[in-house]
């Protein structure tokens, strides 16, 4: 009995291997995302600074996406793990550090494109770092900030002195020396704090299946009002705020005697003694 092409026979029945394809679902969502990446990229160099960031706050929105999709749909996969990743990498790590460089950075010369290249380096080494822990770190805490956010500080910022009227090489109501030193401090702060073991909330442990009070339909529904007041100053607010929660959140377990490791603090996580802090 011979074995059939691209299987195998078993009592005379030929039995083919089933092809792995790849689930369309999530991948159109982290695509979504890398798109908004790259159309960022394409903004800064044509100077629309504004289309730029707001690229960089639509990949924020279909990252956010494309894995609760696949876990609501059951459709995970390897795959789609490593092209998140690589869309990751472009939308929160190169395109932020050269919508920086490209606006404000350039004009410091060499600390300038320091600044960025140590901006894009930590994103790829948050990235990577993310990818090896998975399955020893605490689901409710990031270890370090999380790139999106880190990206949501440098586009934010950005976004907000363009809507204000800040317009490269300008002086206007503010000083352009001022506001690239600044450029050079946020970029270094987001990116530093990529690789940083401070803990920050994940929000991974929001239930969106269960039933919730009517008043948090209302909350949400404000919410969205106001961003929509101001989204530029509400969004980089926002995620100062959460830029900063984590040293908040070191220093309050600190305080307390707590551990500060993110790695295995629940009880629902392995059990990985001797990588506390």
């Amino acid at each position: 009995m011979q074995e059939g092409q691209g299987g195998d026979t078993t009592r005379g029945v030929l039995v083919r291997k089933r092809r792995k394809g790849i689930y369309i679902l999530p991948n159109l969502f982290t695509l979504a995302a890398l798109f908004g990446g790259f159309y960022a990229i394409v903004m800064a160099v044509d100077a629309r600074f504004d289309l730029a960031a707001a690229g960089v706050f639509w990949a924020m929105v279909f990252d956010s996406l494309d894995g609760r999709v696949a876990r609501m749909t059951n459709t995970q996969s390897a795959f789609g793990e490593q092209m998140d990743s690589l869309s990751d990498m472009v939308s929160f790590g190169a395109a932020p550090a050269l919508i920086a460089y490209m606006w404000a950075l350039q004009g410091l010369g060499r600390w300038g494109w320091i600044a960025a290249f140590v901006y894009c380096s930590c994103a790829a080494l948050r990235l990577a770092r993310f990818n090896v822990n998975t399955g020893v770190v605490d689901k409710r805490w990031f270890q370090g900030l999380p790139s999106p956010a880190a990206a949501a500080l440098v586009a934010g910022f950005i976004w907000l002195l363009t809507d204000a009227g800040v317009r490269p090489g300008e002086d206007g109501w503010l000083d352009w020396s001022t506001v690239t030193w600044i450029m050079f401090a946020c970029t270094l702060y987001a990116g530093l704090t990529m690789v940083t073991n401070v803990p920050f909330y994940s929000f991974k442990d929001v239930q969106l299946k269960k039933s919730v009070p009517f008043a948090v339909i209302v909350l949400i529904a404000l919410a969205i009002a106001v961003v929509n007041i101001d989204p530029p100053s509400v969004l980089f607010g926002v995620f100062v705020l959460y830029g900063l929660s984590g040293y908040g959140v070191y220093a309050w377990r600190k305080a307390k005697g707590q551990h500060t490791s993110v790695i295995s603090t629940s009880t629902d996580e392995p059990d990985e003694r001797g990588l506390h802090d």
